[in-house]
């Protein structure tokens, strides 16, 4: 992990090193946003260029952020070229609407490499690789939503470093821009409702999702491609006539590299 996580922090009154208190999102939105980028140094991993960020505030306190580039995506043959920041961002805005907040709050803004996504950093649970697994294997709701989610918005990239848990045990899903396209793509590592019956509480959430179509629209608009609006509200029909979830195909849908 970047020195840059370790070294941003708040001092105390005593001038003691604490961690930096975790933001609602509103505040999240207005830090992403609002705050002057002072640092920058990149993750050495991926196929794409991404920075930790620290962010300023006014009041002098520093946030950390990930920062992900147009100018540093790889090309894809299967994607559009300088789409994968707008694709994080939209994913961020389906987890809001849908109410489930497990993406970390996003933005689109301009940054030392140019215009990119920008997402607020969560500090992980510290976890064995043997306590990662046996969670993300378990069948919680929470973690139901995000198998969910991963279909709803065709995730091709699912990974078990893309899940984590911050220190009070909320779960988050990061890494989403091989999402939206138009064509059937999810790739995952989180197998265990494979054919299942979705749980009613999360079907009531795709129904208003579903009711909500035209604001969706709207929102998403900037973001992604008609064709890929289009896709997307058939998939959440779909999951609602179905009301399992899809069935998955170990020679296709497996992540590369999928820890």
């Amino acid at each position: 992990m970047p020195d840059l996580f370790l070294e941003i922090r708040e001092h105390d009154e005593d001038g003691g090193s604490v961690p930096t208190p975790p933001l609602c999102e509103d505040e999240a939105l207005q830090v992403l946003t609002e705050s002057e980028i002072t640092a920058s140094k990149l993750i050495p991993w991926g196929s794409n260029y991404t920075f930790a960020v620290a962010l300023e505030r006014p009041n002098g306190r520093e946030h950390l952020a990930i920062y992900k580039p147009r100018s540093g995506e790889a090309p894809l043959y299967d994607f559009p070229d300088g789409t994968l920041y707008l694709r994080e961002t939209a994913a961020y805005l389906v987890s809001k609407r849908l109410s489930w907040d497990f993406v970390p709050a996003t933005v689109v803004r301009d940054g030392p490499h140019g215009v990119g996504s920008l997402q607020i950093y969560v500090e992980p649970m510290p976890e064995s690789h043997e306590s990662t697994n046996n969670f993300w294997q378990g069948c919680q709701i929470e973690i139901e939503r995000l198998v969910v989610f991963d279909h709803l918005v065709n995730n091709a990239d699912r990974k078990l470093g893309h899940c984590l848990r911050d220190r009070s045990g909320k779960i988050w899903g990061i890494d989403h821009g091989l999402t939206f396209n138009q064509y059937p793509k999810v790739r995952t590592v989180l197998w265990q409702f494979t054919g299942e019956r979705i749980s009613k509480p999360i079907l009531r959430d795709l129904e208003q999702f579903r009711q909500s179509e035209p604001e969706i629209r709207v929102d998403l608009a900037p973001y992604l491609a008609t064709p890929e609006l289009d896709a997307l509200i058939a998939r959440t029909e779909r999951l609602l006539e179905m009301k399992q979830h899809p069935v998955l195909n170990p020679r296709r849908n497996i992540p590369y590299g999928w820890w």
